[in-house]
């Protein structure tokens, strides 16, 4: 459920939409599948203030985050040139990169 849509959606948005298809799932069940896959790499976990969202986005790639309305959208931007500048301001051998890039998408300005 969480690698066939582009949303980030958290653990209860999943368990209403596989409800639909296994109608004695529990919520429980639901946490404790997602925290089986996020641990195992198969999905990422992202914490958005004190929720949690699920991407299924495994390619490396950073969010915006939409302080209005919440959403958050993938984008592709190139980590190499920010990897040589921290070796060189930091003397810090990065091995990965996360960023959040918080403001106001088009439907709010």
């Amino acid at each position: 459920m969480v690698r066939s849509t582009k949303c980030h959606p958290t653990a209860e948005w999943v368990y209403s939409k596989v409800k639909k298809t296994i109608p004695n799932i529990s919520l429980g069940t639901v946490y404790r599948n997602l925290n089986q896959l996020s641990n195992n790499g198969i999905i990422k976990t992202i914490q958005d203030g004190s929720i949690t969202r699920y991407d299924g986005n495994k390619n490396p790639h950073h969010h915006l985050h939409c302080d209005e309305c919440g959403e958050i959208t993938d984008i592709d931007l190139h980590n190499l040139d920010l990897e040589k500048r921290i070796k060189t301001k930091f003397d810090f051998e990065t091995s990965d990169i996360h960023l959040t890039i918080t403001g106001k998408c088009n439907k709010h300005k």
